[in-house]
């Protein structure tokens, strides 16, 4: 008996050490990329990057928060498309998902198999865009919205499965208190589906917040740019920190512009928020993931 505590003992402590290498790992990039972003030009033009750079500069950081800095007011856009887009999808997908746990809708496994169908084929660029144009998506701030709203199927199979795991006797008890599917839904499964919300709310939160695809494809206009569009093109066209340097009222001649270090503090400001929320649905999202795909 002892040898086996003894065993599994060790066997614990070479878990926790493998993930915690395996942390250190995933924790590396992000470090370097926050002492490049403040890094001296010159230092890494000499150096490369470097976990202590040679000289600290915080330039990519002012010209970033800058009032006028077109990065700046890209996070707010894609700020506000993230939260406007992560609250009506999930609430589509909350309703779907309730109807289609609810026994009593009919023909409610010919609706799942309906919303199956869509997971495997795809009609394709040309009709989607054609679609997004007739109904005036093109250069507005729906255009970065409604193309995504239309919510996933994989999504609303894992609330509708969570939902599956609940006892029926709960909307019985209710509809026998006189109350309607609405009051049921978000009165009484919606909060008891938390884990499950909480996951796809983070998987719609990182599909908004990454998304540069409606940019290209249906925005023009400057000032509708999100954050991630801003960054491809930071990445493909340098010139666009020339124009930064304008903002700051110029530099002197003998003064590069910090595009390297301007790249990883855009990188950092662009993962900041998600950061910051896995922390938030991290006790939600495990239990919401394994019970709603293993239930129903």
């Amino acid at each position: 008996m002892q040898s086996i505590v003894q065993k599994r003992n060790a066997a614990d402590v070479l878990m926790v050490l493998f993930i915690g290498l395996f942390a250190v790992f995933c924790l590396i990039p992000m470090v370097l990329a926050i002492c490049v972003s403040f890094s001296a030009e010159e230092s890494i033009t000499r150096y490369g990057y470097r976990f202590i750079p040679s000289a600290w500069d915080v330039s990519a950081y002012r010209m970033i928060f800058n009032g006028n800095s077109s990065v700046m007011r890209g996070f707010m856009m894609s700020m506000l498309v993230t939260v406007s887009g992560t609250v009506l999808a999930v609430i589509i997908t909350a309703m779907c998902a309730y109807a289609l746990a609810n026994r009593n809708v009919r023909y409610r496994g010919r609706l799942s198999f309906y919303f199956f169908v869509t997971m495997t084929f795809n009609a394709g660029l040309v009709p989607w865009y054609m679609m997004c144009l007739n109904l005036g998506l093109r250069n507005n701030f729906l255009a970065l919205i409604i193309p995504s709203l239309l919510f996933s199927p994989f999504n609303m199979f894992l609330v509708r499965n969570y939902m599956d795991g609940l006892p029926d006797s709960l909307r019985e008890s209710a509809t026998l208190d006189g109350a309607n599917d609405i009051t049921i839904c978000f009165r009484i499964y919606l909060p008891l589906s938390v884990p499950a919300l909480a996951t796809v709310t983070l998987f719609y939160g990182l599909a908004y917040w990454n998304d540069w695809f409606n940019a290209i494809m249906l925005v023009d206009s400057p000032t509708l740019y999100p954050l991630q569009y801003l960054l491809l093109q930071l990445r493909s066209q340098i010139q666009m920190i020339r124009d930064m340097q304008s903002i700051m009222g110029g530099m002197g001649s003998g003064t590069k512009a910090p595009s390297e270090s301007l790249k990883m503090a855009t990188s950092i400001v662009t993962i900041g928020p998600i950061v910051l929320l896995y922390p938030l649905l991290q006790r939600y999202f495990v239990k919401g993931l394994i019970v709603g795909a293993v239930k129903g």
